[in-house]
């Protein structure tokens, strides 16, 4: 039977979509950095851009604004989509579609993480640094590495995601439907009572 293609809140769309294009920008410009200045694992016959650095600083500035609130709507809204405290448990059960829930949940939770350290790394990160042939700090090597767990990351969750619900997540999360009761002038409403349930949990 054919399934049904599942409706995602507007706000997770957009925010998603938002931070979506931020990485895949980030991920490119980024790469394009490293063969600029770099080079040293893999390179490839890219066109030097001469202002590369700051386009790949752009990219990751925008995303260090919009993350917070990704991660905020991510670990309060959406938290069924993250780890959850039977995650554990529920990994013994191999196989069956709660292992592979589990599997996207824990994915989406990494992505979320290696956000975090690829942001967190570039920010200390100087900008003479690579020009001027400085390859060895300490941070740039942890730059580095989240930008291949990011990436990694990220192909992990268009795996898990096209697993757990096939073609139609995947165009959910690009769907322009809005449902009355998802319109953004209900948005104030919805915070209020988010923030409600919030306290009374807490």
């Amino acid at each position: 039977m054919a399934r049904t293609t599942p409706y995602q809140p507007l706000l997770l769309r957009l925010l998603h979509g938002l931070s979506a294009a931020l990485v895949i920008g980030a991920l490119i410009t980024g790469f394009w950095v490293y063969n600029t200045y770099d080079g040293r694992f893999v390179r490839l016959p890219l066109p030097n851009l001469p202002d590369i650095q700051g386009l790949h600083g752009t990219f990751g500035l925008v995303f260090l604004i919009l993350l917070p609130f990704f991660a905020l709507y991510s670990f309060h809204i959406g938290y069924r989509r993250l780890i959850q405290p039977d995650s554990l448990k529920q990994l013994s059960r191999v196989g069956e579609p709660i292992w592979w829930v589990t599997l996207q949940r824990l994915t989406n939770t990494g992505m979320l993480l290696a956000a975090v350290l690829a942001v967190m790394s570039g920010r200390m990160m100087k900008e003479e640094w690579l020009p001027a042939g400085q390859l060895d700090h300490g941070w740039y090597y942890l730059h580095l590495g989240g930008w291949v767990v990011m990436l990694l990351s990220l192909l992990l969750h268009l795996l898990m995601s096209a697993k757990v619900g096939g073609m139609p997540l995947l165009l959910s999360m690009i769907s322009l439907q809005v449902r009355a009761d998802d319109s953004p002038s209900l948005w104030p409403t919805h915070v209020r009572n988010w923030l409600s349930r919030f306290r009374s949990r807490s």
